[in-house]
């Protein structure tokens, strides 16, 4: 029997009380993409990205395994409640214009303590200020942007995210957080989306791989000068905590980088089909949705219930969910993955009754997680616990 028959029987069996549409998360799958992490992180604490995860019970799970601390938060809401939820050490990724919450933030002591904020415009500390409700000093971060560009800065490579690039912008907006009551800066991040989020080894195209490989080996050379001479540069202006960077993908450069004090990860757990593409590793898919079959419309084909889950970023099949369990199963290209049904082609079709479950995998990793109220999580053959996903708490935070 193949790896993959085997799996597909293996959750079969476990979930067989249950009636699909199920998520599960295979905990052997996921403990040891956690430990594949903490091993190309070669040593460096490895923080995890709470939106590849959206389950505080799995936050909690890989939290308490050696290498890994902190979370790294994508809202201000998400990081509170994580707070309040006893999460001691929350980085939020992204700028907030969140008043509401910036109030509470200032006015108690624990979140304050448990929360840092990302920082990237000078406007974005006037908005905390205008909204205080207590005198707590906020923990801001700084964010450098990582994007390469060539041709005089013509052409960018990588996502538009912070306006600081050279080291003198950074240090300048440090020396205005040094005067401004009420801030202590802390940590300056730098997440290099275009190395981690982007798979070296595409099936089926190998130019287009080499030439991902070439512009990825270019970026970690001329980020990594750049990186380091804003870390000094800001050290000069303030005593940082930490230093972030990296992400699934490039996870071992990133370590190597001596300025680097800590690693970003979190879709390396679930290893969603985006991250199947690279060389520098290989993760076990740890998480997966069955949909049921309803219809057998003839021969090759049957139809599931559900299955539009499409991931975000630019729109495109490589977007879609994967079915993979059983394999040689397709779209039909002319419906794609429908909003209440979905129709799947290929022999295997023809194997499958009504009630019986095909398994798929997300393109990304936490977005499943805002279709699913709970996760099943698989060892073995058995279904040993059921936990909540953010939306099944009733935390839809975006």
């Amino acid at each position: 029997m193949s790896v993959a028959a085997s799996d597909r029987a293996r959750y079969d069996r476990a979930t067989a009380h249950l009636d699909a549409p199920v998520a599960i998360v295979d905990l052997r799958a996921f403990d040891a993409n956690a430990r594949d992490l903490v091993r190309r992180a070669q040593g460096k604490p490895v923080r995890v990205a709470s939106k590849s995860v959206r389950c505080r019970a799995l936050l909690e799970r890989v939290l308490a395994l050696d290498g890994f601390t902190g979370v790294m938060s994508y809202t201000l809401a998400e990081s509170l409640w994580l707070a309040r939820e006893g999460f001691e050490d929350v980085l939020l990724a992204y700028p907030s214009a969140d008043r509401d919450r910036f109030a509470e933030l200032t006015g108690d002591p624990k979140l304050a303590s448990a929360v840092t904020v990302m920082v990237d415009d000078p406007a974005q500390l006037d908005l905390i200020d205008a909204v205080r409700g207590g005198t707590e000093e906020v923990r801001v971060c700084l964010e450098l942007d990582t994007s390469l560009r060539l041709l005089g800065g013509r052409v960018r490579i990588g996502a538009l995210r912070s306006p600081l690039r050279e080291p003198e912008r950074l240090a300048e907006l440090a020396r205005q957080i040094a005067r401004r009551p009420g801030f202590r800066l802390v940590g300056l991040m730098a997440y290099e989306g275009h190395v981690a989020g982007v798979g070296d080894a595409v099936a089926g195209h190998p130019v287009r791989s080499r030439a991902i490989r070439l512009m990825q080996a270019a970026a970690r050379r001329e980020l990594a000068a750049r990186r380091a001479a804003a870390v000094r540069a800001v050290r000069a202006v303030a005593d940082l905590e930490f230093v972030n960077g990296g992400g699934t993908g490039s996870v071992q450069h990133t370590a190597a980088e001596e300025a680097v004090t800590e690693i970003a990860a979190g879709s390396g757990l679930y290893q969603p089909r985006l991250f199947d593409d690279y060389t520098a590793f290989h993760g076990r898919p740890a998480a997966l949705f069955a949909l049921p079959v309803v219809r057998r419309p003839g021969v090759g084909v049957v139809t599931v219930l559900g299955g539009g889950y499409p991931a975000s970023g630019a729109a495109g099949r490589d977007r879609l969910p994967v079915p993979c369990l059983p394999e040689g199963l397709r779209y039909d290209p002319r419906e794609g993955a429908g909003e209440v049904q979905t129709p799947l082609l290929g022999s295997p079709a023809d194997d499958l009754l009504i009630g019986d479950k095909v398994w798929f995998r997300h393109a990304k990793a936490g977005e499943l997680c805002e279709r699913f109220d709970r996760l099943c999580l698989v060892d073995g053959d058995r279904v040993v616990r059921t936990v909540p996903t953010y939306r099944g708490e009733g935390r839809t935070f975006l």
